[in-house]
C-alpha cells in the first residue's frame, strides 16, 4: 500500500502569521524549482494535457478586458453544471456583487446571501440549512461576510475553486503540485488513498489522466474547519470531492467540472463548473496576506489565523 508521506495542502494560513520572513525563502525556491521540475517531468508527451508549459503560466479566474456581466461572475464564483443538481446560489432579493460585477454595474459590491428556498438549498440537511441561515443574518447586518481566502484561511476543496487568485502547475511522472496564493497542494498520481487518512485542511488527493486530455482528482480526508463555498455552506469531515480539469478553447481556458458528496451534510451529491483563463508572464509573488488585515472596522470578521507553535 502507497503511503502518502504529507497529504493535502501546505496549511500557510497560521505559519505566514508566525514566518513571514522564511516564507519568502520558501516561495522563492519553489519559483526556482519550477523549470528544474519541467525539464525532469515526463509530461511533455501528446497524451497529457498541459497545464503547466512554463514556469510562468498560470489559469486566473477573472481575465480583465472582457465587459460582460457573466464573465464578471466568473471573479469568484461558481458556474452551474450542465444538468443536474448545483450549488447554493445568491438570494435573487440580495444579489450578490463580486468586485468584477460591481465594477460593470455600476453598484456597490455585496456579501453573499444564500438562496435558502431553491433546490439546492433542499439538498442541505437541516443543521447546514441552519447555519447558512445565521450566515445570511450576519451578512445582512453587514457583519463577517468576507471569504475566508480574505481572512488568510485555507479554504479547502472545492472552495478553493472559488478564489481569485493565479493557479500554477507543475506537472511530473508521479504528482501534480497546484501553487495558488503561497498555498501548495499536491495531487499524487496512479495511487490509492490511504487507508485512514489524517484530516487535514485540504484533505488527501490522488489523481489520474484520462482520455489523454483530462485530470481527474480524488480528494477525501478533510477537516470540517473549511466551507464549500463561499456562501459559507458547512460539511462534514464524511466530505468527499471529485474534480476533473481539462484544457479548452484551443488551450486558453481551463475548465473544472466538480462533483461534491457529503452524506452528513447533503441529501444527495451536486456538482458545479469553474472556468480558469490562460494568462502569461504571470510569476510566482509573495502573498503577504496577515499584514495589515485587522478587523479595524470592527465588522466581526474572521481573525486571521495565528498559532503559538509550529505544527509541522
Amino acid at each position: 500500500m502507497f503511503k502518502i508521506a504529507s497529504p493535502g495542502f501546505w496549511q500557510g494560513g497560521a505559519r505566514r502569521a508566525l514566518a513571514g520572513g522564511s516564507l519568502i525563502g520558501v516561495v522563492c525556491a519553489a519559483a526556482a524549482l519550477l523549470p528544474a521540475l519541467a525539464a525532469d517531468s515526463d509530461t511533455a508527451g501528446a497524451s497529457i494535457p498541459q497545464f503547466m508549459q512554463s514556469p510562468e503560466v498560470g489559469w486566473t479566474g477573472y481575465l480583465p478586458g472582457k465587459p460582460d456581466y457573466a464573465h464578471a461572475r466568473t471573479f469568484a464564483e461558481w458556474q452551474p453544471p450542465l444538468s443536474g443538481l448545483g450549488p447554493i446560489t445568491d438570494d435573487p432579493q440580495h444579489p450578490y456583487y463580486n468586485n468584477q460585477v460591481a465594477r460593470e454595474t455600476g453598484k456597490p459590491s455585496t456579501w453573499r446571501v444564500a438562496d435558502l428556498n431553491n433546490e439546492a438549498a433542499k439538498n442541505l440537511m437541516p443543521w447546514a440549512l441552519e447555519a447558512l441561515r445565521k450566515q445570511n443574518e450576519l451578512a445582512l447586518a453587514g457583519k463577517n461576510g468576507e471569504p475566508r481566502q480574505m481572512r488568510c484561511w485555507d479554504q479547502g476543496v472545492p472552495n478553493i475553486h472559488e478564489a481569485p487568485f493565479v493557479l500554477y502547475f507543475i506537472q511530473t511522472p508521479k504528482e501534480v503540485v497546484m501553487m495558488q496564493a503561497m498555498k501548495i497542494r499536491r495531487v499524487y498520481l496512479n495511487v490509492p488513498h490511504s487507508k485512514n487518512p489524517k484530516p487535514s485542511w485540504f484533505g488527501e488527493s490522488v489523481g489520474h489522466y484520462e482520455g489523454g486530455d483530462t485530470l481527474v482528482v480524488d480528494t477525501i480526508g478533510q477537516n470540517d474547519k473549511t466551507f464549500v463555498d463561499g456562501y459559507r455552506t458547512p460539511h462534514t469531515t464524511q466530505m468527499h470531492v471529485v474534480e476533473r480539469f481539462k484544457i479548452a478553447d484551443g488551450g486558453k481556458r481551463l475548465d473544472v467540472d466538480i462533483t461534491v458528496d457529503d452524506p452528513g451534510t447533503f441529501y444527495k451529491p451536486f456538482s458545479a463548473r469553474r472556468s480558469r483563463f490562460h494568462v502569461a508572464n504571470e510569476a510566482v509573488t509573495e502573498d503577504a496576506c496577515a499584514s495589515n488585515n485587522d478587523d479595524i472596522f470592527h465588522l466581526g470578521l474572521d481573525p486571521v489565523p495565528t498559532a503559538d507553535k509550529l505544527d509541522f
